[in-house]
């Protein structure tokens, strides 16, 4: 059975970028615009992994995770942090954020889906 990854991104290159290489990568891929919206696709679809923009329209990623991981059947779900943004503050903010991990943008895409696969269980 093919594991199941969200990416939620604002920017629709980056969004399709990520999700081409998950699918090459043997995934099967949702894919979500907004927090609120990558929120209601992982209660639904219970991937196995969320890669996650810190930056989106509606409210922090880091929010959103906080919110997923209040919910017991998405609070174990590990949620990867994609952003150009590394800012002292906001790596406190992922720091804090159980199960979950960082990569920076932009991608390496030749390694990108292999480590998104260590985070999945």
């Amino acid at each position: 059975m093919k594991k199941k990854a969200l990416v939620v991104d604002d920017d629709v290159k980056n969004l399709m970028l990520e999700k081409d290489l998950l699918e090459v990568a043997g995934f099967e891929v949702f894919e979500a615009e907004n927090a609120a919206g990558g929120i209601a696709i992982t209660r639904k679809e219970k991937p196995d992994i969320i890669i996650m923009d810190v930056r989106l329209p509606d409210m922090r990623g880091s929010a959103a995770a906080k919110i997923l991981r209040q919910d017991k059947e998405t609070s174990d779900i590990p949620i990867i942090f994609v952003t150009a943004s590394v800012m002292a503050g906001e790596r406190e903010e992922i720091n804090d954020i159980t199960n979950s991990g960082f990569i920076g943008k932009p991608i390496n895409t030749r390694t990108f889906a292999k480590e998104i696969s260590q985070f999945v269980k």
